[in-house]
């Protein structure tokens, strides 16, 4: 099993290499008066990174929403 794991995480890290070195090129992103150029890859992290925040706090709010209904209910 741990060489299963071990060649999951070796296709992955390819996988994204291959992304970030065919992704070079840079973008420029403007909010109000501010913008910034980076390159698209790590645009992308960021924003991936972004949505994993996002996402893990609205799975926590909703667990405790769920866990405050059901203590209100017993």
């Amino acid at each position: 099993m741990r060489y299963i794991y071990l060649t999951l995480i070796v296709i992955i890290t390819i996988a994204v290499l291959l992304f970030k070195f065919q992704n070079l090129e840079s973008v420029t992103i403007s909010f109000l008066s501010m913008s910034i150029t980076l390159p698209t890859s790590f645009l992308v992290f960021i924003v991936y990174i972004l949505g994993m925040l996002t996402g893990g706090s609205v799975v926590a709010f909703i667990k405790t929403l769920v866990k405050k209904s059901k203590a209100d209910d017993k």
